[in-house]
């Protein structure tokens, strides 16, 4: 087998990674489940972005458009997080589709339940959040705690904004 050859057969492994972080298991557990929930919000809110109609279509659309560019760089800090703990990112979207709270819409709905509904998600993603930055803290991590805060901080915003629309 040539060298080419052989480095193109490398099959990705979790790695036994030793700065100092405790429960990294639990810690990439949480942050496989804030990538899932990033994911299928960023999908749900660029459709909704694709869809809205009405006097509000400007606003709406330019505010889930800023939403969703920012939640799609941060899956990917998200995963590469995941990846720097040592641990693989979930590789199927069933994987994804599963540990998500955020639900696909039955219907189409209207502007003002596509505003209702990203809130509700974003408030409810920030609430699962939470929990990781607890169990960050107390596994010694520092580095995911800042960074799960900073995505807190995010979906609460985007709440607030979301529901301060929908008035």
């Amino acid at each position: 087998m040539n060298t080419t050859t052989k480095a193109m057969n490398v099959i990705p492994e979790a790695n036994d990674v030793k700065t100092g972080v405790k429960n990294i298991s639990e810690i990439t557990k949480g942050l496989s489940v804030a990538l899932a929930d990033t994911y299928r919000l960023v999908f749900k809110t660029h459709a909704y972005h694709w869809n809205v109609e009405g006097p509000m279509f400007f606003s709406i659309h330019h505010l889930t458009e800023e939403q969703y560019q920012d939640m799609f760089e941060a899956a990917d800090v998200i995963a590469e997080r995941i990846r720097a703990l040592g641990q693989l990112t979930p590789m199927r979207l069933d994987d994804i589709i599963a540990a998500s709270c955020v639900k696909d819409p039955t219907d189409a709905p209207s502007a003002q339940h596509m505003v209702d509904d990203l809130a509700q998600d974003h408030a409810a993603v920030a609430k699962r959040l939470h929990g990781l930055i607890k169990t960050a803290d107390e596994g010694n991590d520092p580095v995911t705690a800042d960074l799960i805060t900073a995505r807190s901080s995010f979906h609460e915003t985007a709440a607030w904004m979301l529901r301060a629309t929908a008035k």
